[in-house]
């Protein structure tokens, strides 16, 4: 079975382009299915059947998995029995009539226009690491890019002249994305303390990552997370602080100001229009707000 999970797992990285971070996420979901199948006396795929899978997620729910990450574990199966099915690795695929749990729609989190405005007003551009957040959140704010996409960002993705940046989003798909004017700015102050980093990489001037630490290398997810939960926790009590908060409240702000949904779904990079769509129901909460608030007889 491990090996159908290994063979599984290279196809989607060759042929469908999936992010390592999938890729690994999925790795764990199947192996946590193997070893579940083997602690049942369960040694080939052609014998689960579907109440062999309902039985175990029944287990992960008992165990106090979410019902959101138990569907998360449904998808991944069904991938991977579609996949065994049409490789005749089985017989049968046992995913086919398997119900997912109902899960509640949770509104994203993100910050209003007054909170935005005051995260940028408390940066210190005095400093190299004030110059360099502010670049980092600049550019979360002003393209709504991913923490993933952010960090795999190079030198040669951004076009500060045409004020664009090119992004390799999920599946290694690009996309064109306009950079605002502050973005830019905030971009150009931190260039000159990029190549004073540069200069400290073991590669030398070679390494190609936008955002570099202070050894001159390019970053990793948590010590980006870090900065920017460090900065969103100075103005706001939200319990969610990740750099996916930045993204949500780029695109409430779109909505909020008359913009497009299908224009925000390609600068999200979303696959699915519906994906899009959660952000108005964010905005039809805020406008409700609002009304209740100032209507008269609301």
């Amino acid at each position: 079975m491990h090996e159908n999970v290994r063979a599984f797992l290279e196809y989607l990285e060759s042929e469908r382009n999936y992010s390592p971070n999938t890729l690994r996420s999925y790795e764990a979901d199947l192996l946590q299915l193997v070893s579940y199948l083997q602690s049942n006396n369960i040694r080939s795929l052609n014998l689960v059947q579907k109440n062999t899978l309902r039985a175990y997620l029944s287990s992960l729910l008992a165990a106090g998995l979410s019902r959101r990450s138990v569907g998360r574990k449904i998808a991944c199966l069904r991938s991977f029995f579609r996949f065994t099915k049409r490789r005749r690795i089985t017989t049968s695929n046992p995913t086919l009539t398997l119900i997912s749990p109902k899960i509640e729609k949770r509104l994203p989190s993100f910050l209003d226009e007054r909170t935005m405005s005051r995260l940028f007003d408390k940066l210190d551009a005095k400093t190299p690491e004030g110059r360099r957040d502010s670049a980092i959140l600049e550019l979360f704010y002003s393209t709504g890019i991913r923490l993933g996409e952010l960090i795999g960002l190079n030198l040669d993705d951004v076009d500060l002249e045409q004020g664009i940046v090119k992004v390799t989003g999920k599946g290694r798909k690009q996309r064109i994305v306009p950079l605002g004017r502050k973005a830019i700015a905030a971009l150009k102050q931190y260039h000159a303390d990029r190549s004073r980093l540069a200069r400290r990489s073991a590669e030398g001037s070679s390494q190609p990552a936008l955002f570099l630490t202070a050894k001159g290398e390019r970053f990793y997810p948590e010590a980006i997370t870090r900065i920017v939960k460090g900065h969103i926790g100075k103005v706001s009590e939200l319990e969610k602080t990740s750099p996916h908060v930045i993204r949500h409240t780029f695109a409430t702000h779109l909505l909020d100001r008359g913009a497009d949904l299908r224009a925000v779904k390609e600068l999200l990079g979303h696959e699915s229009l519906s994906t899009t769509q959660v952000y108005t129901h964010v905005s039809t909460e805020r406008m409700k707000k609002v009304y209740r608030q100032s209507h008269p007889k609301a």
